[in-house]
């Protein structure tokens, strides 16, 4: 492990933020625990940071120490309860999320060629349950190994006790509070030792390929017209392009009731949701009889996900769209993203989504809930 001071601005993919100070480098998992637990102990906030992809910081940087997770590998681990067809690896947390995506690949395991070009490290993977082109994470991750805050103590924790949601777990919601050291993930063998895809479920990713929606095609086929549509949209990082200074979709696609979708334009994308599963709940012993009262409220109607980049689009802001004088942009390809054009500020970038997020309120009466980890900003 290493300690230096360095800009927020050179270890997120926004590039913008100021000083931490101090950032430390943990290169395996046992420095990660240590570290992690020495930071506990000195009582002070801390930031642990993977790639810097979903993170932003403000121009006066963050007010303590930055830990950077870079321990590294891919192994299989043996589950003698998995069909022949399967099998399950372990990555650890400061693994870079593509370089998982081609080495099971070339591995001839399929289940992430849709999640190729995704920035970031595998262990902020579950956080947010990274997601593209009809796949999650949840779709393929069983366990997660999670050194828990208040215990201190390793423990391995089931996809079912994260409760996954659309880029949502029970980790970003603080349910479960710790460090993720490693991830577990089932995948597919490749019968003839190639892998082969899921079934490709997002029409314009089966347009891509030109096949029905529901095909299994070649993973190696799937990544590649990925990693086409990503770059298309300025999703695929590149130093030179400054579409690709961004911390990728800033804001999520929006889920309200069907009954207030019927409210907005006809042309409004609109995607029926399932209804979100059932969290656990602790009822104090004395009340058993009252479970009734514990119980979270049920939707009146189903819940439908509306289109970000819709309502952005249609509340006047178009790809390229700049505030004056700003070095902040919305992305030349894609609206939902903002991107530092070369010289911005943590603090245009804020003012920038501030003014997204009014105009769509204003027009269409809803809120754009930021998708980034934001740090000493206001939106």
């Amino acid at each position: 492990m290493s300690e230096s001071v360095a800009s927020l601005a050179s270890l997120t993919t926004m590039r913008v933020g100021g000083h931490a100070d101090r950032v430390l480098v943990a290169r395996s998992r046992d420095e990660l625990i240590e570290r992690s637990i020495e930071l506990w102990a000195d009582g002070d906030d801390w930031l642990l940071l993977g790639g810097g992809s979903n993170t932003i910081v403000s121009d006066e940087g963050y007010p303590g120490p930055v830990l950077l997770a870079r321990s590294e590998g891919i192994e299989v681990i043996d589950d003698p309860s998995l069909p022949a067809n399967k099998v399950r690896v372990r990555v650890q947390a400061g693994q870079d999320w593509d370089s998982v995506v081609v080495t099971t690949l070339a591995r001839g395991w399929g289940g992430l060629e849709a999640l190729s070009g995704i920035p970031g490290c595998a262990g902020a993977a579950p956080m947010q349950n990274i997601g593209a082109y009809g796949c999650e994470i949840a779709d393929v991750l069983v366990s997660i190994e999670l050194l828990e805050r208040d215990t201190e103590e390793v423990r391995m924790v089931s996809a079912e006790e994260l409760a996954f949601g659309y880029r949502d777990s029970a980790l970003k919601r603080r349910d479960l509070e710790g460090v993720v050291l490693s991830i577990d993930l089932v995948l597919t063998r490749g019968a003839d030792g190639s892998a082969s895809s899921a079934p490709v479920i997002f029409p314009q990713l089966a347009k891509a390929l030109d096949v029905k929606l529901g095909a299994i095609v070649s993973g190696r086929d799937v990544r590649e017209s990925v990693l086409s549509l990503r770059g298309s949209k300025g999703m695929v990082l590149d130093s030179a392009d400054h579409d690709t200074w961004s911390a990728g979709s800033f804001f999520t696609n929006p889920i309200v009731s069907a009954d207030f979708a019927k409210s907005l334009p006809a042309d409004a994308p609109r995607f029926p949701m399932e209804p979100a599963p059932e969290r656990p709940i602790a009822v104090p012993l004395e009340d058993a009889a009252n479970l009734e009262a514990y119980l979270p409220p049920q939707p009146a109607d189903r819940r439908v996900k509306l289109s970000a980049a819709w309502l952005i689009e249609h509340a006047g802001i178009k790809p390229g769209y700049r505030i004056p004088g700003s070095g902040a942009g919305v992305s030349t390809k894609h609206s939902l993203a903002i991107t530092n054009r070369g010289s911005a500020t943590a603090a245009e970038v804020a003012e920038l989504a501030r003014y997204i997020t009014t105009r769509v309120q204003s027009e269409f009466g809803v809120l754009l809930v930021p998708e980034p980890n934001i740090y000493g900003l206001q939106l």
